[in-house]
Order: C-alpha cells, then structure tokens, then sequence
C-alpha cells in the first residue's frame, strides 16, 4: 500500500481520549488494565490510524505564515467539499449556497431540533442508537422515541417501516433523526430503504435530520446513498451533516459542515446556529479539510477501507469460529462492531458488567453498549493495525471468552 496503516503509535501524552482517558470517567470509560497489560483503544470511534500527509502539510503551510487573525472561509474550502461529494457520493448539483460549516455533527443535529422542535416534542430515532444522540436530545429536553431496528433472517438489520409509521402518528412527530450509515450497527442502507424510510417521513410532514458522516468508510463494495438524492421531496426535507473528521481522524481539530438544498431550512437553520456566536470555523480545520479532501485523500480513504474490510472480515469470523453465544451482525460501513452476548452471558451466569470488565482488565478496552440500546451488546473499535486487532482477540480468547 502507498500509505501506512501497519505503524503502531504510541498516543499516550499526546491528547488521545482513547488511551489517556482510560480510567478517568468511570461509567462512560472502560477501566485501566491490570498490571502487565498495556491499553488496546478499542472503545472510542477514531482511528489508530495516521492521517493522510497532505492534512498535515496544509496545517504546517498555514501556521508557517503566523498571523491568524480573522478570516472568511475560502473559496477551495467549498470547491474541496463539491468536489469531493461529486467523486464520493456522486452529487452533481451542489453549490457553495447548499453549505454550511457546523462545529460538530452533534452541533448540527441541536442547531435543526431547536429551529423546528419544542422542548418535550417526540424525535424518532432508530435504536440501537448513537449515544450522541442520546445526550443531545436529552440535554435540549426533548423526548426520545425508539423505532428498534430488526434482523431478517440473514442477521441484516432493517427499518421497521410500520413501526416507524405507527410512532410518527401516534406521537405527533415531526422531526426524525436518521443515521445513515448507521452507528452503531454499520448498516449501509439501500436505495430503496432510504426510499421507502422518506416516503413515510413525508407522510408525516417530517424534517429529517441525517447524519452522514461515516459515509466514506463503506465495505465490501457496498455503496452510500446520500438521503437527499432519493426523491425531489427528500431533497426538500433533509438535513444532511457530513464532516471529515471521522474519515480522516480530525476530531481534534473540530470542524463539519451540513448540506441543505431548501433555502427555508437553510435559512432556519444557519440562524439558530450562528446566533451564539460560538459556531465558528477555525483556520485550522478549514485547511484540514482542503488538505484531506485532496486527490491523496481519496486514495488514503480507499487503502483505507480495504484495511478496515481486512478487520472486519477477520474479527467476525473470528467469533464466528471461537466465541460461542456471541452473534455480530458483519457491518457493511463505519470500523465499529455491536457485538450481541446475551446468549453468551446467560450461558455462562454472568452480567454484561462482569464481561466487560474482564475485557478492560487485560487492556481490551471496548465499550458498554447499554449506552446505545443494547440489553448484551459490547462496541467493538477496530480501526487498528491489523496485528492490534489480532492482539485483542487473542486476549479476548484467552482471559474473556
């Protein structure tokens, strides 16, 4: 491969959540390791991974010239964008009108709510669901209604259209947040599913707010489908958030950016948010994406995803063949796995609790899935050199399973 996704880095010391914040927030962070066994971040979603050379070299070029005084975003900021969902995504009808820069996906998803939803309104939501999720609609006072996503009989998760219709209706709803792909069971919908999800959010005079931003990070040959480009009527009624920093390890740098086509919601929209003065781009990440949404950043994003699809392929097979009890649903987009162990636990007279916790004591630091709605369920980060990978399903083997 042109690029490297072998290299093991040491991040402790150096602002990484995922290793220094082992330990420091009981109930949301896994605990420190025993003695003997050092930290495999397998918990928070960003990646072990260095990023693309030209994020770094646009950054350094920038602070090289050091005034950095205020500033407007720059035309290449929204040529790098319409170029990028034109190769990734093929949207050939956006325009620097149809941006907007959003602090965060999160910030984004609160700046829609809040232009269309009261405190104490229902938002739909699939479940299991984004944590993120979870707390922002929580934080703002709004009530959380779960439409369960359901496996067919080859283990695919799937929407449950009447469900999600039968909610809408008898909640009043208007505002429904979609995930797309989804976090935390990787799904990478379908044309018709996104079709047929619209068409009963149409139905019932629903904004959607789609949350798009682990669309680059697709396996095996599947392929997103951008919400907005299924119908005219859902072009007209999504809010769609997109960001690098899941695909090129940028959360550090903060910085995403939503699409609206109507002027409407755009307008709605950019108000609320702009309006607190604290949703600002900063110099920084605006030549971070510049620098990521380059030719190189696409042929990063593609070694990429053959490494993750490498993980994937070994880690499901994997349980598959050593852990009886313990299903996974083979993720079809993002680098995360929402491992089920219910039959794993009763068979064994153990809690979810007692699991994860003989996980952290040998350094597999996974994360408690209860957060996203799931009764047995374990999130599994495997965005990792491939001998990390192998590393923790051997301790996984060894002391857990």
């Amino acid at each position: 491969m042109k690029y490297d996704f072998t290299s093991i880095i040491d991040r402790q010391g150096k602002d990484a959540l995922a290793v220094d914040g082992v330990g420091e927030n009981p109930g949301f962070a896994p605990d420190k390791p025993k003695e003997g066994f050092d930290v495999i971040p397998m918990w928070v979603a960003d990646m072990n991974f260095a990023t693309v050379p030209t994020v770094p070299e646009e950054v350094i070029k920038r602070a090289n010239h050091a005034l950095f005084g205020y500033f407007n975003p720059r035309e290449e900021y929204f040529q790098s964008i319409i170029e990028w969902q034109k190769a990734r995504n093929n949207v050939t009808n956006l325009t620097k009108d149809d941006i907007g820069y959003e602090n965060g996906v999160l910030g984004g998803v609160v700046s829609a709510l809040t232009s269309f939803a009261a405190p104490g309104d229902g938002v739909l939501v699939h479940s299991p669901t984004y944590i993120g999720f979870t707390r922002s609609l929580e934080g703002n006072g709004y009530k959380i209604v779960h439409s369960p996503l359901k496996k067919d009989d080859n283990g695919v998760w799937r929407m449950d259209y009447e469900d999600m219709d039968r909610k809408l209706k008898e909640e009043k709803i208007h505002v429904a947040i979609f995930c797309s792909p989804h976090n935390p069971c990787g799904r990478v919908w379908e044309r018709w599913e996104i079709e047929k999800a619209m068409e009963i959010y149409k139905e019932n005079d629903c904004l959607v707010i789609s949350d798009e931003i682990w669309s680059d990070i697709i396996l095996d040959g599947h392929k997103h489908i951008p919400t907005q480009s299924v119908s005219e009527d859902a072009r007209n009624r999504t809010v769609a958030l997109y960001a690098p920093s899941k695909t090129f390890n940028l959360a550090g740098l903060i910085g995403s950016y939503h699409i609206i086509y109507n002027k409407y919601l755009r307008d709605r929209i950019t108000s609320k948010s702009e309006k607190c003065h604290y949703n600002s781009m900063n110099v920084f990440s605006m030549h971070a994406l510049i620098g990521a949404y380059k030719k190189e950043g696409q042929e990063w994003v593609d070694e990429l995803c053959a490494v993750i699809g490498k993980n994937v392929d070994y880690a499901c097979n994997y349980i598959q063949e050593h852990f009886e009890g313990v299903e996974v649903s083979r993720p079809e987009g993002t680098y995360m796995l929402f491992l089920d162990c219910g039959k794993w636990c009763k068979k064994h007279g153990k809690s979810l609790e007692e699991l994860e916790k003989a996980g952290w004591d040998v350094g597999v630091a996974w994360q408690d899935g209860k957060m996203f709605h799931g009764e047995y369920a374990l999130r599994v980060n495997l965005a990792l050199p491939f001998e990390r990978v192998k590393e923790a399903f051997d301790r996984m083997d060894k002391y857990v399973f």
